[in-house]
């Protein structure tokens, strides 16, 4: 199991997603629990204020420092290495790889910056980490945090019903996924590779093999590592560069 404490000043963003599908099922099977946490709870003025103009002026607002920690002191921890990750477009670009690393914690917490940013002392003093999603800015972190949910709880085992279908994900074994098929066969003459259909386990694994490797070089070649390959799986990539 893993928990997910989400600190944010929008908690009903996440209702939706966390509502619905795997996510859904997975709580309600105790496999993960998300617990989200109101910024604007911890603020001390009337208004229910958690940001202000910067120092220096400048163009945007800036959240504070205060009731972000006053809220982070109110998390329950689960032993002393618990990530605190702040969402944000300067942090280390989330991956499949760091999903897997993230999804060997019994917790989580994510801080959900908005607006301009944040104080930069919760930087300093109060998050041990920080994640982006990608080379792009948001409106918030919330999204960002619900990908992480997302990513990270298909990972814990039993959410999936299949416990193989992480492991041959895309990014998973450092390349795309293989194509798939269901059922009709023959669908407005549009078919299906014979090899999927003739129950040969063995070809069926080679020729999924040599699909993902050719469709990441088609896609993705900066993923593919060549020096990694089989000399056949070179030969793969020689023969269909004919």
């Amino acid at each position: 199991m893993i928990r997910f404490d989400i600190l944010t000043v929008f908690p009903e963003m996440f209702a939706s997603p966390l509502g619905c599908s795997l996510l859904k099922k997975a709580a309600e099977r105790g496999l993960i629990s998300v617990h989200l946490h109101d910024i604007r709870d911890h603020a001390r003025d009337k208004h229910r204020m958690t940001d202000d103009a910067p120092y220096g002026g400048g163009g945007g607002m800036v959240m504070k420092v205060e009731p972000i920690d006053r809220t982070l002191q109110t998390v329950p921890r689960i032993g002393a290495e618990t990530p605190i990750i702040l969402m944000t477009p300067q942090g280390e670009r989330f991956c499949q790889k760091m999903a897997e690393e993230l999804a060997g914690h019994p917790q989580l917490i994510l801080v959900c910056g908005h607006y301009e940013g944040v104080d930069e002392r919760v930087r300093v003093h109060l998050i041990n980490r920080e994640i982006s999603i990608g080379d792009y800015v948001l409106t918030g972190g919330e999204l960002s945090a619900m990908v992480i949910v997302d990513s990270v709880s298909r990972l814990v085992p039993g959410v999936l019903g299949n416990s193989e279908s992480a492991s041959t994900d895309s990014f998973s074994m450092g390349l795309l996924e293989y194509p798939h098929y269901r059922r009709p066969s023959d669908y407005r003459g549009w078919g299906v590779p014979e090899v999927l259909i003739n129950g040969n386990h063995r070809e069926i694994e080679s020729w999924r093999r040599r699909a993902a490797i050719l469709r990441t070089r088609e896609k993705r070649p900066d993923l593919l590592r060549e020096d990694l390959l089989t000399a056949e799986e070179k030969k793969w990539l020689e023969e269909s560069a004919e």
